[in-house]
């Protein structure tokens, strides 16, 4: 599987991540997909023609491997990887939406050239209002993803250990069958590794919601009696923000022209003096 394109659209949500989110797919990232394409594709690969079994009867063996082995551990962890970062998809929609709205809003105001359209871009989203449900719903999915998963590991795998020795006696095998497979102490290892990747997963997510909880709870406190609505006092903020841009950089040019002003001032007197001198 090709990880490059989904690499490129998750990563685009760091940037508007909590301290706590970037450590969160920095580990998954690192930790999980790095391993899971670099090195457990490799101990896994066609694990079916690996699996021995002493009996030629036709069809025991792919029998009892469907019994043992219902999905692959590769399948299992991509389908995971996908399902717990795609909510990460959903912070990126509504911060792609609300730099649309930036935009509407300085078009509206007369800002609309290339130079502050490329800073919306640039701009870190602040997580408030709507923004702050959407990544604390996403981070809530998450839990439930890593913990659904680790679920199914251990009632497909009881105790995420890989057995040497399986005994199968489903037809058509004629009787009970030994079935050896191949190199389950390393593959023991990865099961456990992955799993312990996803259990810190699920605490670094947990201790993310908290955070968020109790920084939204401490805005709570600081908030105004009489709040506006969410749109009207996010649109509000922003036009108060690029007012303020604006007269900030006003203020420095005034600055930068006084200085001039002062310069032009001190050279005409110091030629005055001079020629006093004279």
């Amino acid at each position: 599987m090709k990880w490059e394109g989904f690499y490129s659209l998750v990563i685009g949500v760091n940037r508007h991540s909590t301290a706590i989110g970037r450590i969160w797919l920095s580990v998954v990232f690192i930790f999980r997909i790095m391993v899971l394409v670099v090195a457990a594709e490799s101990v896994w690969g066609d694990e079916q023609a690996s699996f021995i079994c002493n009996t030629l009867q036709p069809g025991c063996k792919n029998v009892c491997y469907d019994h043992y082995f219902p999905i692959s551990h590769i399948r299992l962890w991509a389908l995971q990887l996908i399902l717990v970062t795609t909510p990460a998809l959903l912070v990126a929609m509504h911060v792609a939406y609300q730099q649309h709205q930036e935009k509407k809003l300085l078009v509206m105001t007369g800002h609309g050239d290339a130079k502050h359209l490329e800073e919306v871009k640039k701009h870190k989203m602040r997580i408030s209002g709507s923004l702050w449900w959407t990544y604390v719903c996403s981070v809530i999915f998450r839990i439930i993803f890593e913990g659904t998963f680790m679920y199914i590991f251990y009632v497909i795998y009881p105790g995420y250990q890989m057995v040497r020795l399986v005994k199968c006696n489903d037809y058509p095998c004629p009787n009970f069958v030994d079935c050896f497979v191949s190199r389950p102490t390393e593959k023991t290892i990865f099961t456990v590794f992955m799993l312990t990747t996803s259990g810190i997963c699920i605490v670094l997510n947990m201790v993310e919601l908290v955070y968020l909880l109790v920084r939204a709870c401490a805005r709570r406190g600081h908030r105004n009696p009489n709040p506006s609505s969410g749109k009207g006092s996010f649109l509000g903020h922003k036009l108060s923000e690029y007012k303020q841009n604006e007269i900030n950089q006003l203020l420095t040019e005034q600055d930068s022209s006084l200085k001039d002003i002062l310069r032009r001032n001190s050279g005409a007197q110091e030629k005055t003096d001079r020629c006093s001198a004279c």
